[in-house]
């Protein structure tokens, strides 16, 4: 079961990254976004657009976070957590934030299909994202519980 943990990372940091490159939303009637922006796509066009402070949040939130998340996640792994303690004070705070973009997006769409302002539809994007988001919530428990897993297995 050891090779569970490495392999639930790898598939946390392939999902994040088509997470936030692949489309999450598409949008048929809203004419001041592109068609079917990815969420590295909003945040640039948030800048472009003159929303400085709007898009930093966002890209904090949605971007810097979720790496910092699966970088100190494995470190933990990797049993070089205690050198980097920051990530491991960092973690439960990080871990807050996990789902949030997904429900904004969410929001989104039912807003946009109850007001009548255009047809939303999720992208995988916005799945994948979900998905890196789950497994990096499951993984901390997994390395809490590694060595005694990794104790069962050798008996």
């Amino acid at each position: 079961m050891s090779w569970l943990r490495p392999v639930l990372l790898m598939l946390a940091a392939i999902f994040l990254t088509l997470g936030l490159l692949l489309p999450i939303i598409r949008f048929e009637r809203l004419y001041f976004f592109s068609e079917t922006p990815s969420l590295v796509e909003l945040v640039a066009a948030l800048f472009r657009q003159g929303d400085v402070a709007l898009s930093l949040v966002v890209g904090l939130f949605s971007i810097v976070f979720p790496i910092a998340k699966l970088a100190g996640l494995a470190l933990q792994l990797s049993g070089r957590a205690g050198e980097a303690g920051v990530f491991r004070r960092a973690m439960p705070h990080l871990s807050k934030w996990s789902m949030m973009d997904v429900m904004l997006v969410a929001i989104v769409i039912v807003a946009a299909k109850s007001s009548g302002l255009a047809v939303a539809v999720s992208q995988p994007g916005l799945w994948f994202y979900a998905a890196s988001a789950v497994i990096a919530g499951l993984l901390p428990s997994l390395i809490r519980i590694g060595p005694k897993m990794s104790d069962a297995d050798t008996n």
